[in-house]
This record gives C-alpha cells, structure tokens and sequence, in this order.
C-alpha cells in the first residue's frame, strides 16, 4: 500500500528479490497457471503484444462510458438507500427515541454480520452478478419498509438491507482495480434525495404516508440499477463480452504493470496473514473506524440537527441539499488531487478538515452544517487506497473486509452519539465528532510517514539488485510484467 506515485517501487520489488539470488530469471522462475489469475490463461505471463497509446486511449474512453456511471450508479443508489432513514424520520416515520437509535443500528449491524462471507462468496462467484443479484435484493427489502409499522420489522428489514449492501464497496473496489490504472481509480446523492423528499413531503399522507412514498420508489430504482449491473456490467476483462478479443487483451495489459492482478478464485491462507500481519492494514482499519463513527450518527441524525434550529419539516429538507453540494464538491477535488499529485493520505486530510471546523461552530451558526457532510471524502480515499495499494486477490479482499468490518463497527457506534435525552443542542455529540476527527488527522499522516519511509528502503533495494545483477530499468520492467497476473501479493 503507498500514499504517492513514488511509493509505487515498494509492491514491486520484493518479488523480483525472491526469485533473482542464482541464475537467470527465465530459469528460476515460471509462473502457475493454476494458481495465478484467470488473465494468464488469456495473455500468459510474458508481454507478447504491444498497444500504441491511440489504441489504449480509444480502449479507456470505451470503458469509462459502461464501467465507471454503473459504478456510479450502484454508489449513488447505496447512498440514497442507507440514508432514506434519515429523510423518513421527519417525513412521519412511527418510529422514534432510543428506537430509533437502535432501528439505525441494525443496518450496520447486518452489515458488520455479513462482511467476511460475502466477501468469501463474491470471490467464490462473478462478482458483478453476484452485486447485482444483491442490489435487486435490496431494492425488494427497501420496498417492503412500506409495509412494516413497528418497531421489530423494521429493525429486522434494515438488518437484511445492510446484509445486502454488505457487498458493494469491496466488490466495485475489485472490479475497478481490475480495468483502471493506479493513477486513473479514483455527495451528489445527498441533492438529489433533498429534493426528492421535499417534492414528497407536500404528499397528504394518502392512500400512502410520505415515508412510505420515500421507500417505494428508491426501492424501484434499486432493483432498476441491479438489473443494469446483472446485465451490462463486467466481472473482469476477460469476461468483459462488450470487448473484443483484442481489446479485452489490451485491457489487461493495460494494468500488466501495476501488478494489482485481476480475478482468482483460489482463497489463499498465507494472503490473509499476510493481510492481518501488515501494521497499515491495521492503521487503514483505525482510520476507517474513527471516520466511520461521525458517518454513522451524521448520515441518520442530520436532518434532525437542521431541524434543531427551528425550521419545519419542509424547510428542513431542501436545506440539506447545500450539504450535499459542499460533499460533491469535496469528493471531486480530492479525486482531482489524489491523481494529479499521486497521493493517497492528503486527500484524506483535506476532506476532515471542514467537517472539524464544522462540529466546532454548529452549536452557533446555522451554515456550519454545510460543512459537516465533507469527511465522507476520506472514506471514498480509504476504499482508493485499498483498490490501487494492495496486491494479491486474496489479500486485497481480505483487507477490503477488514476495513469494512471496522466502517460496521464504527457506524454502530455512531447510531448512539445522539441520544434523545441530548436533544436539541446534541452538544456531546458534536464533541465527540470534532474529537474522533481531529484524531483521525494524527492517524492519516503517521500511515502516510510509514508508506514514504518503506518507499526509501525500497527505492535502496531496487538500486542495489540492479548493481548486484547487472540489471537495467528493462529488466526490472520485464520482471514486474511476468509477475502480473500470477496473484502475488505486494510484499512477494
């Protein structure tokens, strides 16, 4: 894993290491078809054909048009999902208090529940019809909130919605590594469902109540994107049907040199304690942990916090969509720098600064909830940093499990930062947002040190192989192309 394009060298050069003590290259080291990615059995392990960058550009601009708006789509669609508790609990959603505290609870509780197995099956499976078999699942279970009106279906309901969602980060996180360069993976939902509820809002309760109407149609347009994803979006280059041939072969050589690999069905032992052993992968679980504490009370109590300063249920809701604005605005300046400067931790920072400054003035100015919604940028960062860092299928599911798990964790515990007996104000909550936050900034710097000290020492071992071995750049080169697709992970 690496914060920055200089940091690139540290996955990739312990593998040529391993395999370069005695004699050449070519008579050491062969790589297993069996048990490397499905993309060897289509290219081999050696280069044998080169793209011009005409072709490659012609190849992306391919992809970016199916690829990256369903990606888009299925987040957008998560977003409005997980959230539409928040727009219902001031549409005349029956339930209130601690109950409603605890209702919030379960959708991380599913989630947290179902993480490892489903990553475990998605690996087992086509990844992209297994999210989109999910996503019509979940469409169907939002729906059925209509129905229930207590408190035990709907804690049961939010429970399978998170079981199902479960899924999706650590699926697209997969699927994009699979088709985009390092340098190329990189809050519009919150307008869209402001202004959604709102035009709701002015429904008179019949023959359906406002919250209910929220749940049908975001429901319908859940079950219309899986239906999308089932049929148009790909498990990987080599089952990418809108391909040719020839471009599927492109499209993995492509991503040849950032030797993140593509699918493999085999769940590999040592991956997964090379995962639990690596102290960032418990520095990435850390940071996700103490960002995903504010997401969870936030993302379920903030239309309840504009309301606080006594606006009505209306004005409410089309005041959170600024909110939104600021957060869409964030995610696409911290995409824009992480690719432009190649850095992975200072994006992070850059989105929790505002929500920090945010928490301080909320309990005095009104604007100050505009600026809360920006950390939710560091979390897309993290989920960036897992997609292009970490090599080894196995690895890199087991770790995007683990950060997942830590995101459950910490939302369940967010679901209790704004207890009823707080309200209005919520002031300990607030505090303990800009706390959580502030650490969080210690936290993202110490990785970003860490990465760029492991760059040095790898940087000295790549000069010292090629004085040792007579090597050139070339040679290097080759040895990072012929491992590729032969699932190594980014310390082999």
């Amino acid at each position: 894993m690496s914060t920055s394009l200089k940091e690139k060298s540290q996955v990739e050069v312990s593998d040529v290491e391993k395999h370069s003590h005695s004699g050449s290259v070519d008579e050491k080291f062969s790589v297993d078809l069996q048990d490397g990615d499905e993309a060897l059995r289509l290219i081999g392990a050696e280069r044998t054909t080169q793209f011009s960058k005409e072709y490659n550009e012609k190849l992306k601009r391919k992809l970016d048009w199916l690829i990256p708006p369903l990606c888009a789509a299925v987040y957008f669609t998560q977003f409005l999902d997980k959230t539409s508790l928040n727009y219902a609990s001031i549409m005349g959603l029956p339930i209130t208090g601690q109950r409603y505290n605890l209702v919030s609870l379960s959708f991380y509780l599913g989630f947290l529940v179902w993480e490892f197995p489903t990553v475990y099956i998605s690996q087992k499976t086509r990844v992209a019809k297994y999210l989109g078999a999910n996503i019509v699942l979940w469409g169907i279970i939002l729906m059925l909130h209509a129905v229930g009106t207590s408190f035990g279906a709907f804690f049961t309901l939010r429970f399978l919605l998170g079981m199902c969602e479960s899924c999706v980060a650590p699926s697209l996180i997969l699927i994009i590594s699979m088709f985009y360069k390092k340098n190329e993976q990189n809050g519009i939902t919150q307008i869209f469902g402001g202004f959604v509820a709102y035009g709701i809002s002015f429904d008179d309760g019949k023959p359906l109540a406002p919250y209910k109407i929220i749940y049908v149609l975001l429901g319908g347009l859940a079950i219309l994107v899986g239906v999308c994803v089932l049929i148009w979006l790909p498990d990987s280059p080599v089952h990418a049907h809108f391909l040719t041939k020839e471009e599927r072969i492109a499209a993995l050589e492509r991503v040849r040199d950032d030797a993140g690999g593509t699918e493999n069905k085999h769940l590999k032992k040592y991956q997964v304690v090379e995962a639990f052993m690596d102290v960032r992968t418990w520095l990435i679980v850390l940071t996700t942990l103490v960002t995903s504490i504010p997401n969870g009370a936030l993302s379920n109590f903030s239309n309840l916090i504009i309301k606080s300063f006594g606006y009505t249920s209306k004005q409410t809701l089309i005041l959170s969509t600024p909110g939104g604005a600021v957060a869409a605005a964030m995610t696409l300046a911290c995409g824009w720098y992480s690719d432009k400067k190649g850095e992975r931790m200072l994006p992070i920072v850059f989105a929790l600064v505002p929500t920090i400054v945010g928490s301080v003035l909320l309990g005095n100015v009104r604007q100050a909830v505009y600026l809360i919604g920006t950390f939710g940028s560091a979390l897309a960062s993290v989920y960036a940093y897992n997609a292009s860092n970490t090599s080894g299928h196995t690895k890199k599911s087991t770790i995007n499990a683990m950060t997942l798990v830590s995101f459950s964790v910490g939302n369940i515990i967010g679901t209790e930062i704004f207890q009823p007996k707080d309200a209005p104000a919520y002031i300990p909550g607030k505090i303990a947002i800009m706390v959580l936050l502030t650490v969080q900034l210690a936290i993202s710097l110490l990785l970003r040190w860490i990465n760029l000290r492991l760059n040095v020492k790898k940087q000295a071992q790549i000069a010292e192989l090629k004085a040792r071995r007579g090597w050139t750049d070339a040679d290097i080169q080759r040895e990072r192309e012929r491992h590729a697709f032969a699932d190594l992970t980014d310390k082999e």
